[in-house]
């Protein structure tokens, strides 16, 4: 053979790369280095090659920059613990972030050489079809290693990320959810791919025995969009569950963060077929048990936005038909039984971030449920006065929550409140308002917004009973209220009279 051809110049290139391919798989970590180097000598080689041919050699030549690509990422993974609740050795995990940092320099080049017009050959698009091929490793590499975890350094984290800029310019994708998804132009995504090498780690043994492989998933999936995500749903529904029903509090929020994407992204339609929707809402629930704010709080705005998939607001009511004049009795759904958990849990909670927490989702949840909310009148009433009664200094979360609940109460459920009820909310409300207006600790701005809400309750508690509450107000000693109670006072009797 002439050794001018491209065939010969390029053989030795690839016996030398499956012989550098060989030594890459079982040498120490001291070798590393000075096998990363040489790979990246014969792929500077290899480029300066096509550079002047623009033709590969073979599909030797590909199998061997493949193979070596792959063996380099492998160098790099981290060790899978014997259970998920051991943890991988320290000193280990830092060899990984060495590891990453020595290897990205050969797999920089390789990009470069899959990102130039000049590589692609005549004959069918060669560097395409590699990059292609090995861009869900690349990916997969790349995420893994910038992230700010135990397994990764500042330096392995700037040269994962140079991987991963390298691999968007090498394929011309726009971001990382571009690449992921492809686009209707002819661009191809890379999502199988990437699902495909994690497929065999997302099962409830191996998932937690290697910290990257949840953070690679759900790195992921937040970035597929409704286009692409609902033919894969099969694929990446069951690894979020799986994430959400986890005992440890981290791996069960992101978990429930995964679902919220799915239920916002996922046509309505797919999600409840074969009752997926309904599966998820079950996990969700379960999960409100937890006695986790973080976790609870991501349950709480998922549950509301999963609760409009499967079933109509109680707030919206049934059209009468023409042969019935009344319309049918309001059903009991799953909102009722959200609103039912919730005080429920209200009503025994101390702890204050939890308060907080539960007194913010209450609001929007009476606000969905509308006249609906008649059913739950008693114990709402005994959550609000108990959660008006407490301080939360400085900020008083809590309390103005619990107004804007008892505001928007008042303006749904106003015909289930009678005297009695409409007095112990009045007695609630100016409590709250002397307390307030003699703490020091509170600021200006949000004492305002106690005032501000407080006045919005006395006026519609005072309308509910048709103004008959004005002689309880003009009662108040003025002797025992500040001036600010007093203004707050006659502004809401003011404009009641109106």
């Amino acid at each position: 053979m002439d050794v001018s051809s491209p065939l010969a110049s390029a053989q030795p290139i690839t016996a030398q790369l499956s012989s550098l391919n060989s030594v890459i798989g079982s040498c120490p970590d001291s070798a590393l280095p000075s096998a990363a180097r040489d790979v990246e000598q014969l792929f500077m080689d290899l480029e300066s090659r096509l550079s002047s041919s623009t033709q590969w050699a073979g599909s030797g030549e590909l199998k061997a920059c493949l193979s070596v690509s792959r063996t380099l990422i492998g160098r790099c993974s981290l060790p899978l613990a014997a259970d998920d609740v051991s943890v991988a050795v320290e000193a280990e995990l830092k060899a990984v972030a060495i590891r990453a940092e020595t290897v990205s320099p050969a797999l920089l080049t390789l990009l470069r050489i899959l990102g130039k017009d000049g590589g692609v050959d005549e004959g069918g698009g060669a560097s395409e079809r590699v990059l292609y091929t090995v861009a869900p490793d690349f990916c997969v590499f790349a995420v893994t290693h910038f992230q700010v975890a135990p397994w990764s350094s500042p330096s392995s984290r700037s040269a994962a990320q140079k991987v991963m800029r390298a691999l968007l310019e090498a394929g011309h994708w726009t971001d990382s959810a571009h690449m992921l998804m492809g686009d209707r132009g002819g661009a191809k995504g890379i999502l199988g791919g990437v699902l495909d090498l994690l497929q065999p780690q997302l099962n409830k043994d191996a998932m937690f025995r290697c910290e990257a492989v949840k953070l690679v998933f759900s790195w992921t999936l937040l970035q597929v969009t409704r286009t692409a995500l609902s033919p894969r749903l099969p694929r990446l529904l069951p690894p979020s569950l799986l994430l959400a029903d986890h005992y440890r509090p981290e791996n069960c929020n992101l978990g429930v963060r995964c679902l919220h994407h799915i239920v916002l992204n996922a046509a309505a339609a797919e999600l409840r077929q074969l009752n997926q929707a309904e599966v998820v809402y079950q996990a969700l629930f379960r999960l409100l048990y937890h006695a986790q704010p973080q976790v609870t709080q991501a349950v709480l705005t998922c549950l509301m936005d999963l609760l409009l998939i499967l079933e109509k607001p109680p707030s919206v009511s049934p059209v009468p038909s023409s042969v019935s004049p009344a319309p049918p009795v309001r059903a009991v759904s799953r909102h009722d039984a959200v609103l039912r958990l919730v005080l429920t849990q209200m009503e025994a909670e101390h702890k204050v971030a939890l308060r907080r927490v539960y007194a913010s989702a209450l609001p929007p949840l009476v606000d969905r449920c509308g006249i609906a909310v008649c059913r739950h009148m008693k114990r709402l009433e005994r959550v609000m006065i108990g959660f008006l009664e407490v301080s939360d200094p400085p900020d008083e979360t809590s309390r103005i929550q619990t107004l804007h609940t008892l505001n928007r109460t008042l303006s749904s459920a106003w015909p289930r409140v009678d005297r009695g009820r409409a007095e112990r909310f009045l007695k609630a409300v100016l409590q709250l308002l002397v307390d307030v207006s003699s703490d020091s600790n509170v600021t200006d701005a949000v004492k305002q917004e106690v005032f501000d809400q407080s006045e919005t309750s006395i006026r519609r508690l005072d309308a509910c009973l048709g103004g008959t509450l004005q002689c309880l107000l003009l009662q108040v000693d003025s002797g025992h209220c500040s001036s600010e109670v007093l203004r707050v006072l006659l502004s809401a009797t003011a404009k009641t009279q109106t």
